[in-house]
């Protein structure tokens, strides 16, 4: 078992936009089941889509980008679906920043040992392969670009923006998640950014410079995102998996009660997951139970209870297809914390 052949099939990710799923979706419509709720979450991503007061959230957890959906997201951004992303660090750092220095993720099997695979440096995320010391390389890139900041606190957000910044001069693949949202200003918050590729090159940063070094501020991340709440007319959620970014994006609407602002429920909230809500997680609650503590309201709400790289294409290129996006315009909520 050589290493060059276990790496020779890289993840081709899928383009929606050379894909018309509409009369798929619109026969999935009349049927039932899971098809049934993927044509009503495609047409809840629609209604967002054609709401022009609505800020639009994506919350990522999972490895779906790893799979193939990465361009997917990309053009959720570009093409003025999506206003802010909430994601794991993993989503974006070990994904997309890694793919935007050059590196790839590669069609695996669960077939190998994996014994095999750890003397090899090759890391698996089920069927997928990933380079080790690619990653290492990414650590690194991470280091850099915090070593070259001034020290202070910052946000996820912030962060990411900077990274943005850095790819504008220094990316291999010019059409990474990272620097298209940073092209129109669409925060990218990350609530827990040191659990991924970053964790690793930030700790060899603050370890480095005990007295003069940047950190990562998570209850930072919560209020910049919850002002955007607050500045929002009206806000959706279309969540991948659930975890962290799903709670973090749906708390906001507590958060501003909290702070002493009145701020309506999210009216429009999709999940995909294949998470169960019997042991009372579901990666998160249920829509329909976060319903319970004031963060989703009921009218426009889908659970679809799938693995998301079976759906999601289908869902976004319904969108993409309807030409509703061009109706809309950038938010650029990143603007807002420039004052």
């Amino acid at each position: 078992m050589h290493k060059k052949d276990l790496l020779a099939q890289t993840i081709e990710h899928i383009d929606i936009k050379a894909i018309d799923s509409t009369s798929l979706i619109d026969s999935m419509r009349k049927m039932s089941f899971s098809s049934r709720d993927t044509a009503s979450a495609a047409d809840i991503l629609l209604k967002m889509v054609k709401d022009g007061q609505s800020t639009n959230m994506l919350t990522l957890a999972g490895s779906s980008s790893a799979a193939g959906c990465m361009q997917v997201y990309v053009d959720m951004i570009r093409h003025k679906m999506i206003d802010v992303v909430v994601a794991t660090g993993a989503s974006i750092i070990d994904m997309d920043f890694f793919e935007a220095l050059g590196f790839k993720h590669y069609r695996g099997s669960t077939e190998y040992k994996d014994t095999q695979l750890r003397d090899l440096y090759i890391d698996r995320i089920y069927d997928t392969f990933i380079d080790e010391n690619d990653l290492l390389q990414c650590d690194s890139t991470i280091k850099k670009v915090a070593d070259e900041l001034e020290p202070g606190v910052y946000s996820s957000r912030a962060f990411i923006k900077e990274l943005g910044r850095y790819l504008t001069k220094h990316s291999v693949k010019k059409d990474s998640l990272v620097q298209v949202a940073y092209d129109n200003d669409v925060p990218i918050f990350c609530p827990a950014f040191s659990d991924s590729s970053a964790g690793f090159g930030l700790v060899k940063h603050q370890w480095e410079r005990p007295d003069n070094h940047i950190s990562i501020d998570s209850v930072k991340d919560f209020l910049e995102l919850t002002r955007i709440k607050m500045e929002a007319k009206t806000t959706g959620l279309f969540m991948i998996g659930g975890g962290v970014p799903k709670n973090f994006a749906q708390d906001t609407v507590v958060c501003a009660e909290v702070l002493g602002k009145e701020v309506p429920m999210h009216k429009y909230a999709v999940q995909i997951t294949v998470a169960d809500s019997r042991d009372g997680a579901c990666s998160s609650s249920t829509l329909k139970e976060a319903g319970s503590w004031g963060k989703v309201d009921h009218l426009f709400e889908q659970m679809v209870y799938a693995e998301a790289t079976t759906v999601l294409p289908l869902i976004v290129s319904y969108v993409y297809h309807s030409d509703e996006w061009k109706k809309r315009d950038f938010q650029h909520w990143n603007k807002l914390f420039e004052a």
